[in-house]
């Protein structure tokens, strides 16, 4: 018997069969279309896009694990948070769904801490209002497009409108849910004090969930265009993040994931909410029932390393380009990345910053320009770590996960950088095998998700950090530090020259 965990990321969907053991017994992963770009930090993509890959994705993992629908006990979902997907009165999408990486809310943050008050933003929903966050999207929909605005009856987030073609159901779960801006993170529920505020109808809220309770059950029309067995079991599920740190594990003290995908996330749980007073890091819900979490993003982590591949080294893979970059000393000849190629979260919360390379001589190597990207990638993960430990919450070792993950060199630079221990787990999946755990834990297989991750999570190998390069690494963020904020006025400048 096998347990599906979905997860819909921002450039596909994947698909992954465990066993009660945890083991991986079949997946795939479906591409989406390219996200919708068509002004500058503007993202849009097509939530019908999503399902279709989801259904080939889902195929693809019963075929590779030979299993029919009918060996499916459950199912989990994950995937990219604070996307809006809007549906009108029939249930159809109204327009594309502005992605988490969009940035055009600006005027709608400043209108929202205008009439609400930052402070008490964060004291209603733990965490201030930013352009990433569902809320002002939605308010720019409404400042922008009042006719679209008009139709909503109900608002989704990227997996849950997957749940809604699997199951029917217009469901969320806790940790997805927190990052809407419409949130009670402390309660655990929808804050009717913040869609007061703001003047958004509570009632195109969905339903929401703890992340292993049952929130609906596979369809007959989408048994048919998946393969699944009508009736099978779906759970909550949660964010990506939250589902990603289930994955790996991080669902006790003193142990940080860092997630190196598109973005690039420092999570870490706790046993009450911790919110941070000047809303640098998120703090939501944990898919742990009873936990939160504290978490710091950077916008641009892989995405940096992709664009650079993408524009200017399209005759290399990612492998050649970061063996490129092992032949560069530690510091890449004084050279700096700036990874805020989609705005900034944590620390800045600027959606004005800009990306780029500071200290660029002639000196300098294509070598050079990539090994600078991953160690400036590493330093804005310092940036994360670094706040929540003022939280007061300790962090002795770290998980890596993602895509970045599976460079040697990465997991490397990212132990000196943080000057921690840096751990890689037998499974590398992230938020799909955290949705199948999700379902595997809300079957009643086992006591709960904590002791699911005990009996299935395992640590294959670790890297301990470079006392010289920990060194020229700690000298190396002082100067990182010190740029955004002596190019943050000329980032404002820029961007309103856009």
């Amino acid at each position: 018997m096998y347990w599906l965990g979905i997860d819909v990321g921002t450039g596909g969907s994947r698909a992954l069969l465990i066993d009660a053991r945890g083991r991986i017994a079949g997946a795939a992963t479906a591409p989406h279309r390219d996200m919708h770009m068509p002004r500058p930090l503007w993202a849009e993509q097509d939530p019908d896009d999503w399902w279709s890959a989801v259904q080939i994705a889902i195929r693809g993992a019963l075929a590779q694990a030979r299993a029919s629908g009918r060996e499916v006990l459950g199912i989990g979902l994950s995937g990219q948070m604070h996307g809006l997907v809007i549906l009108d009165r029939d249930d159809c999408v109204i327009r594309p769904a502005l992605i988490w990486c969009d940035q055009r809310s600006q005027p709608q943050v400043d209108w929202i801490n205008a009439r609400v008050g930052a402070a008490r933003v964060i004291a209603l929903t733990s965490n201030p209002a930013l352009t990433g966050l569902t809320l002002p999207k939605l308010l720019w929909v409404r400042d922008h497009e009042p006719a679209n605005f008009e139709k909503i009856r109900r608002l989704l987030l990227p997996k849950d409108y997957v749940r809604f073609r699997l199951a029917g159901e217009h469901s969320t779960d806790v940790s997805d849910a927190s990052g809407t801006a419409l949130f009670d993170v402390a309660q655990r529920r929808w804050s009717r004090e913040m869609s007061d505020a703001v003047g958004i109808d509570a009632s195109i809220l969905p339903r929401v969930h703890e992340s292993p309770e049952r929130a609906g059950s596979v369809s007959a029309q989408a048994a048919e265009a998946t393969g699944l067995e009508p009736g099978t079991p779906v759970v909550a599920g949660a964010g990506d993040q939250a589902a990603s740190a289930v994955g790996n594990g991080i669902v006790a003290e003193n142990i940080a994931s860092c997630t190196l995908g598109t973005s690039g996330v420092v999570f870490a749980q706790t046993a009450k909410p911790v919110a941070d007073s000047e809303g640098r890091v998120h703090t939501f819900c944990h898919a742990v029932p009873g936990r939160w979490h504290v978490m710091g993003v950077t916008q641009g982590a892989g995405l940096s390393l992709q664009w650079f591949r993408n524009v200017l080294a399209r005759d290399r893979s990612y492998d050649e380009l970061i063996a490129e970059a092992q032949t560069s000393p530690a510091g890449a000849h004084g050279l700096f990345w700036l990874p805020y190629l989609m705005g900034e979260r944590t620390p800045h919360l600027d959606a004005s910053a800009r990306g780029g390379w500071i200290g660029l001589t002639a000196r300098h190597t294509r070598e050079d320009l990539t090994r600078a990207i991953l160690e400036g990638v590493c330093y804005s993960q310092k940036d994360s770590l670094a706040v929540i430990e003022s939280l007061d919450v300790r962090v002795e070792s770290v998980r890596i996960s993602g895509g970045g993950a599976r460079s040697p060199l990465w997991r490397q630079l990212l132990g000196d950088v943080l000057d921690r221990r840096v751990a890689l787990l037998r499974v590398q999946e992230g938020s799909a095998y955290g949705a199948a755990l999700l379902a595997l834990a809300g079957s009643g297989e086992y006591r709960g998700v904590r002791e699911v991750c005990d009996a299935v999570i395992e640590e294959v190998s670790s890297v301990a950090p470079d006392p010289r390069d920990a060194e020229r690494y700690r000298a190396g963020y002082g100067i990182y530090r010190s740029l955004y904020p002596s190019l943050r006025a000329a980032f404002a400048a820029i961007a309103a020259r856009d």
